[in-house]
């Protein structure tokens, strides 16, 4: 049993699911994991999020301490997302992934 900020988890992969599952957390990581990124152009990078759903994520990252939000006094506002230290460190986890699915793919072509 893991307690962290007052919520009780089974096991530190349910706390890990709720910090970055989803569909579209782990793709905005892995966008700014590119580079420091604007709001429309992470909008460009995920073309089927809406703009809703991008800024209930980004608050969700900023808040679990995955990524910095930048606001520039600008008329019009001009924002701008990068990762923490943090963030940063999950990078090397999210390229497994990459390849791991590419591996897959590759392994049951025969099947997909």
């Amino acid at each position: 049993m893991i307690k962290y900020n007052d919520t009780e988890y089974q096991c530190s992969m349910e706390l890990t699911l709720d910090i970055i599952g989803g569909k579209w957390k782990v793709l905005i990581l892995w966008h700014l994991g590119k580079g420091t990124l604007r709001f429309g152009e992470l909008m460009k990078t995920l073309p089927k999020i809406t703009q809703k759903m991008l800024t209930q994520q980004l608050r969700s990252l900023e808040e679990t301490g995955l990524i910095n939000r930048f606001v520039y006094a600008s008329v019009p506002p001009k924002v701008e997302y990068s990762l923490t230290d943090t963030g940063k460190s999950l990078l090397p986890i999210l390229e497994n992934l990459r390849q791991w699915a590419l591996d897959y793919i590759e392994k049951n072509k025969a099947i997909l």
